[in-house]
């Protein structure tokens, strides 16, 4: 359990500062997937790290995701 919980927390600060270098940091400046340069394990983790009450990477209704600052 405990090695996963490392995992996440890693993948949650990647994708978040690929999205902070990116621009997106409100709703208003979302990016698509596609605008940025995630790797394959990112991609993968991208929709458990978005979303969730807590968390810091936000997606949207059209597929668009942010990080909260």
């Amino acid at each position: 359990m405990e090695k996963t919980s490392t995992v996440f927390l890693k993948m949650e600060y990647s994708i978040g500062n690929k999205l902070r270098s990116a621009g997106a940091t409100s709703i208003d400046k979302a990016v698509a997937i596609e605008e940025v340069d995630f790797d394959m394990q990112e991609l993968n983790w991208i929709d458990y790290v978005a979303g969730g009450l807590f968390a810091s990477v936000k997606k949207t209704r059209n597929k668009r995701y942010y990080i909260t600052t």
